[in-house]
């Protein structure tokens, strides 16, 4: 019989193998006190007593030599010795008296038959062999704590290989034995056969780890191997000390459950499952691991690749993954065509936390279908900074509002035909304490996601509206300039956009007409419903009504008709088109003249004022006056600038042209 350890422990002190196994439990029943001496070091034993016992440099008590035959205590003045000796050998329990040098010098008969041996022929062996009490270093230093009296009790696990029963797990117990009167002392080691309990325990261990449906390790087994494999380095025993997953899910598994049921979708995955890991072996072929398959959740999968080679390694194996789960499944006559998308990660396992490697994952999972579904894509991490930093901006954009980190700068709208200052475009800027200055392209379509577009525009609005006033208030002898402010859609849904308005102006004390405010093509036609009749109330108060980026969206020219619209803004795309200097880069496109000719003349007939954005050039500005456009805007005149700037210019110039532009 003979005892053996499931993996190596670090042993301390000790040129011994260690096990994993041993679970060692101290008694709290009081004991000898921690100061009491060794028997080694204490003063000769009196007459009659057992020798103290001798302890090799390694620490292991040196075996007797002869061996003692078994010595119990015989006096019958003591009655407690017959007691003793009757429980010992009529007990269930197998057990054996081990004295101070921890050697066997009593073994009852249950004991022997658990060992495969007989009471006599283990009389005399060390102890600590029979059960396997010294592979691992914490053992064998507890062990040898209560050989020397210094510890009350040792109790413990082991896995021991049983010649006819193959491997054995037992309970082993070392607990002190009073002295006898004739000054005998010892221990009493009890050995119990716990292998039913632990094969039940792993039973339960096994139906906790794995998916009832697909027999894969599920979601916990999955992480303890990942964080297992994350805390060892294997760079330091040869490995590449890399890390790969590849985490996928089915695309439209959902509707599959939903038309077909739930027992379809179950067969489903687990025939994926079975293609799954047949992938996974395929790859383990040629290395010395296969990858883990496992089931996280849904019809969510995960492939583990530890000690991996590189990315190449990872992008075939999701190739693989890939084409197997998008060959057509056959599940009791029914066909069922599915696809997957996967995201892959592979990286240094040193200073990667499981946290981390799966939201690097899922990040990328979402990238996949985002990118069109049935793919998969290597993670990236400029575009994960990239996203980082979108999620940084949406996560403060509500306390940027309280703070007051954002401002407003003006962009000039000039007349065509007399080069004034006729208006301005309210533009928002956020100067953000990390990121710096940023444009509304950075942070309006957060705005919109989340809802706080409606505490910003109304910020915009108030600040605009009196500004505008101001301006006004300081030049009282100039035409009073408007000003034009962006609304998003959500503005009209999620707020009452006309009691905003009207409350601004009357606070500013701005007129209706000197504000507009710009609504996208997209957003304006097609409108019904509240968003409708709050144009019209708008219209009615007074305020202007301007279509923005107009030409590029639904272009309903008869829906036009029938909006409260004052104002079209060209978009600049077609204003590029009109390149007339020798210098220029591309030839002009006259289909651009041509439709940008066409919306002023419509714009015109129906009552409407036309906006070019993005002039850039003399020649775009004359072609766009002999066309008809009203006004202009872009940097020809000048850039976005701070309300100071457009204070200077209402001061020193009625007139903005282009050779007294005021760009910075």
């Amino acid at each position: 019989m003979s005892g053996t350890s499931e993996g190596p422990a670090s042993a301390v002190g000790l040129d011994r193998p260690s096990v994993t196994e041993s679970e060692i439990v101290a008694s709290t029943r009081t004991g000898p006190s921690p100061t009491t001496a060794p028997a080694a070091d204490r003063a000769p034993a009196p007459s009659g007593a057992a020798p103290a016992p001798s302890v090799s440099p390694g620490g292991r008590p040196s075996p007797p030599s002869p061996p003692s035959p078994p010595s119990f205590p015989r006096s019958s003045s003591s009655p407690s010795v017959p007691s003793y000796r009757s429980v010992f050998t009529a007990a269930p329990l197998a057990m054996a008296v081990v004295d101070r040098e921890g050697t066997v010098v009593g073994v009852n008969a249950p004991l022997g038959a658990l060992l495969d041996s007989t009471p006599d022929a283990l009389a005399g062996a060390v102890a600590a062999d029979l059960v396997d009490l010294s592979s691992d270093a914490h053992t064998w230093h507890a062990y040898l704590e209560v050989l020397r009296g210094r510890r009350p009790e040792l109790s413990c696990a082991r896995r021991l290989k049983h010649p006819s029963a193959g491997a054995l797990w037992v309970q082993v117990t070392v607990t002190q034995l009073p002295p006898g009167e004739d000054g005998a002392d010892g221990v009493l080691l009890a050995v119990a056969d716990i292998s039913a309990r632990r094969e039940l325990q792993e039973r339960l261990r096994h139906l906790e780890m794995h998916d009832p449906v697909t027999r894969l390790p599920n979601r916990t087994l999955f992480f303890e191997r990942l964080t297992a494999a994350l805390e060892e380095d294997s760079s330091a025993h040869g490995g590449s000390g890399r890390i790969g997953l590849c985490y996928l899910d089915l695309d439209g598994f959902k509707a599959i459950n939903d038309t077909l049921g739930h027992r379809i979708g179950d067969r489903l995955l687990t025939a994926v499952a079975e293609r799954l890991t047949r992938c996974a072996e395929e790859a383990g072929r040629t290395r010395t691991a296969t990858p883990l398959v496992a089931r996280l959740g849904g019809d969510e999968f995960a492939v583990l690749v530890e000690d991996s080679t590189g990315t190449e390694q990872l992008a075939e194996l999701a190739e693989s993954v890939l084409a197997s789960v998008q060959e057509p499944f056959d599940l009791g006559g029914r066909r069922l065509s599915v696809s997957a998308s996967i995201g892959v990660v592979e990286r240094h396992a040193a200073g990667t936390t499981p946290t981390a490697l799966m939201q690097a994952a899922d990040t990328t999972l979402y990238w996949a279908k985002a990118d069109g579904k049935s793919r998969w894509t290597l993670f990236d991490p400029e575009r994960n900074a990239h996203r980082m930093t979108r999620q940084a901006l949406a996560s403060t954009l509500r306390p940027a509002i309280e703070r007051g980190e954002f401002a407003l700068e003006y962009q000039p709208l000039v007349g065509m035909e007399d080069d004034r200052l006729h208006g301005v475009e309210a533009l928002i800027r956020w100067h953000h304490p990390q990121f710096g200055t940023l444009t509304p392209n950075r942070f309006i379509h957060l705005a919109e996601e989340d809802g706080s577009i409606v505490p910003l525009g109304r910020w915009v609005l108030r600040t605009a509206c009196e500004q505008a006033r101001r301006w006004q208030v300081e030049h009282p002898d100039d035409p009073p300039i408007f000003v034009s402010v962006n609304v998003a859609v959500r503005q009209v849904w999620d707020s009452d956009l006309v009691a905003d308005v009207a409350e601004t102006l009357d606070e500013t004390g701005l007129a209706p007409h000197l504000l507009q405010l710009e609504l996208t093509e997209s957003a304006v036609m097609g409108s019904s419903g509240r968003p409708l009749q709050a144009l019209k109330a708008l219209s009615d108060m007074g305020v202007r009504i301007a279509i923005d980026d107009f030409g590029t969206g639904y272009s309903n020219l008869a829906y036009l008709s029938r909006l409260p619209v004052s104002v079209l803004k060209l978009d600049g795309s077609f204003v590029r088109g009109f390149q007339y200097e020798e210098r220029a880069a591309a030839p002009p496109n006259p289909a651009d003249e041509v439709i940008v000719e066409a919306m002023v003349q419509l714009a015109h007939r129906l009552g409407l004022t036309v906006t070019a954005e993005c002039v850039e050039t003399s020649a775009q500005a004359t072609r766009l006056r002999r066309i008809g456009c009203d006004t202009g805007q872009g940097w020809l005149y000048s850039r976005p600038v701070s309300p100071d700037r457009i204070s200077e210019l209402l001061a020193t110039t009625p007139g903005v042209r282009a050779d007294a532009a005021v760009n910075p």
